[in-house]
């Protein structure tokens, strides 16, 4: 059986074939779609193939797979703890993933389908609106302090009264102008929150398994 081993980077990857106890460096695969449908089709229908989780590799795994008996995917932080390799090198990374997984000592992951994937992107852009927000509320009260403005005394400072309080400070043009930028990027940020909310809950409420664990 041949196991190939992926190391997997942003622009490519580093591949290794381990067959018969015998290691070959196969070479470099660009990580566009059209490189990796190229390399896909030099595959067997009974290759055995393992790569690492990064930001990339399930779009990698969907080629992959269409074409190898069995693609799977590696927890990096269960992986580098057992490769502790003095040299560490992107061809020394891919083989210690092909002999893992010759060994049955993979530390595999779960591998999510369309829908969970859609469901964590989601998650991830409500999670990036929200942080993003919380950044412009600690932007506006540092020009404020820095112009020694009392505290706003509204609960809200970016609501429709902190809002209006905001804009009647005597501040420099500039700082005015980035005020009011600061405003409309969180109103604006706000919406898009709202909107990636209603489409999380839409798809939670229609899926038969999350009624069922409420």
């Amino acid at each position: 059986m041949r196991i190939i081993g992926l190391d997997i980077h942003r622009v490519s990857a580093e591949a290794v074939v381990l067959e018969d106890g015998t290691c070959r460096r196969l070479g470099r695969i660009g990580m566009t779609r059209g490189q990796l449908d190229t390399f896909a089709a030099t595959l067997s229908a009974t290759e055995h193939m393992v790569v690492e989780a990064t930001g990339n590799a399930t779009a990698v795994l969907e080629i992959l797979a269409a074409k190898a008996e069995r693609v799977a995917v590696a927890n990096p932080f269960r992986v580098h703890p057992i490769a502790r390799a003095k040299t560490r090198t992107d061809k020394t990374d891919a083989l210690v993933l092909a002999r893992l997984c010759a060994v049955g000592f993979l530390p595999e992951v779960w591998i999510p389908d369309e829908m969970a994937l859609a469901r964590g992107r989601q998650i991830t852009r409500r999670n990036q609106l929200a942080k993003s927000r919380v950044r412009l509320k600690c932007i506006v009260p540092s020009i404020l302090h820095t112009h020694l403005v009392p505290c706003c005394p509204h609960t809200d400072l970016f609501g429709a009264k902190g809002g209006t309080r905001l804009r009647a400070q005597a501040l420099a043009e500039d700082e005015t102008a980035a005020i009011e930028r600061h405003l409309e990027d969180y109103d604006r940020q706000s919406a898009a929150q709202k909107d990636v909310e209603r489409d999380i809950a839409a798809v939670t409420l229609e899926d038969v398994g999350v009624a069922r664990a409420t």
